[in-house]
């Protein structure tokens, strides 16, 4: 593989690593496997820190299409808490409000759920990358300053209700959308559209376009599988 000239990386982003500090991790390695100071490396769609799974890495001529890769369809397998909300509608904040849950069934949730796909309006989380007049959203909204973001149009191609546990009132969904879509911002929606709350506790990508989770390489792994490689 030539990472100077150009070459995907498919990474499994570890849990509670940025994706900008996973794919700094990952040029120092390929760097030093090339003899070279800095390898040119993109990522082509920011994962949070929380999620793991897909991140696609480009490297040289190939960070060139990134654009185009994030344009293309993503997969994910989201796991919800309801009955609570939080500031970053994740696991990164307590909780900040609780809400009544009695009334929520299975019933309910595929229901609900059906009623968000297609084309749909989303606010972003204030704790997100978006950008404020030149400013991220999370670094205004971490120096206490008041976020306000507008809503943008998203697409959702499927939701798909795979496990509800009523006792715990925590529900997974299998959900296939396009660019832009915060699932962090739908579990918030949902929470709202069930009389409730919610927010998320676990989110892994398991696709973008054909790259699939098992298509990828865990950070662990990397620096045996560059052994291996022939210069």
């Amino acid at each position: 593989m030539n990472f100077v000239e150009g070459e995907y990386i498919y990474l499994d982003k570890p849990y509670r690593m940025s994706s900008f500090g996973a794919l700094a991790r990952v040029r120092y390695l390929i760097s030093m496997k090339a003899g070279v100071k800095r390898v040119k490396t993109g990522h082509a769609g920011t994962l949070d820190p929380l999620a793991t799974g897909v991140l696609i890495l480009c490297t040289g001529k190939k960070t060139k299409e990134i654009e185009s890769l994030q344009l293309h369809e993503k997969e994910y397998i989201a796991t919800l808490q309801l009955g609570a909300t939080t500031a970053s509608f994740d696991m990164e904040h307590d909780v900040d409000k609780t809400y009544p849950t009695a009334h929520i069934s299975e019933e309910l949730i595929r229901k609900t759920i059906g009623g968000f796909v297609g084309d749909i309006m989303q606010v972003p989380p204030a704790y997100s990358a978006c950008k404020i007049g030149g400013d991220r959203a999370y670094k205004l909204k971490r120096s206490g300053q008041d976020v306000q973001l507008v809503a943008k149009p998203v697409h959702i191609e499927e939701i798909e209700l795979t496990d509800f546990n009523p006792v715990t009132m925590r529900m997974s969904i299998r959900v296939v959308c396009g660019k832009g879509t915060y699932i962090r911002s739908l579990a918030r929606d949902i929470g709202k559209a069930l009389g409730s709350g919610a927010y998320l506790t676990a989110l892994c990508r398991t696709r973008v376009g054909n790259v699939r989770l098992e298509d990828c390489i865990k950070m662990d792994d990397i620096p045996d599988w560059l052994e291996k490689i022939e210069n």
